[in-house]
């Protein structure tokens, strides 16, 4: 049985009780997709008109829907569709280390949502040979560059339980990876290929230390040869 000190501090020393990783991993993806939920909520109390403010490719106004398109979605199927994936996907992320979660997210976010104003307009449907404006948005962006992030991040740390979660990742989610791909109308398959090639740059660069570390612990210099 644990002993409480005073001013609901714990422990002999008085250190405050510190939550598992894996709490603060799941509270911090659930508020995520909670946040998600409430936006939708309004969105659609208010005739969807938040959702004109996505990613509108090659527009200079269209670039703030960096920022804003992973938050909306154009209904609530949108949002239920994508709501599994992130909360999975999502909390494996901060297992990864917190922080780690946090600046791989941005990374995502950013040039994921900036290739996808890049190549927005590529294979959009066009009228009279003007391409038709489009409008990305969702999470969906988002949720790709996780995958790929979760897929190789064990590759380039060469952590065991790493590389154990890429593989059952890949295995489980690996064929929405095809979604990259241009198919389906109104889907955004630049938006899925945006964020999955940001993913992978993201763990590559947050994967610096332990491959630093591994660079270090190789010997320098041809073998001494005894003779």
């Amino acid at each position: 049985m644990g002993m409480t000190g005073t001013g609901g501090q714990s422990g002999p020393q008085g250190q405050p009780e510190k939550r598992p990783a894996w709490v603060v991993g799941g509270l911090t993806i659930v508020s995520f997709v909670v946040l998600l939920w409430l936006i939708e909520l309004i969105d659609s109390l208010t005739g969807h008109r938040l959702d004109s403010n996505g990613i509108r490719p090659l527009e200079t106004d269209g670039l703030t829907g960096i920022l804003f398109a992973p938050l909306l979605h154009s209904n609530w199927e949108h949002l239920i569709a994508n709501t599994g994936p992130a909360l999975v996907l999502g909390f494996l992320m901060t297992l990864a280390g917190l922080s780690r979660f946090i600046f791989a997210t941005a990374i995502i976010w950013v040039l994921g949502g900036l290739g996808t104003w890049l190549i927005g307009d590529i294979g959009a449907p066009t009228y009279q040979g003007v391409v038709v404006e489009t409008n990305h948005i969702g999470a969906s962006g988002l949720i790709f560059g996780w995958l790929t992030f979760l897929i190789v991040f064990g590759f380039f740390t060469r952590k065991v339980w790493e590389i154990v979660v890429g593989v059952v990742v890949l295995f489980i989610y690996g064929s929405i990876l095809l979604g990259v791909l241009p198919g389906t109308l109104g889907v955004s398959w630049q938006g899925h290929l945006s964020g999955a090639l940001a993913g992978v740059l993201a763990a590559y660069l947050l994967s610096g230390p332990e491959r630093k570390a591994r660079a270090l612990r190789r010997p320098v210099g041809p073998p001494s040869l005894s003779t």
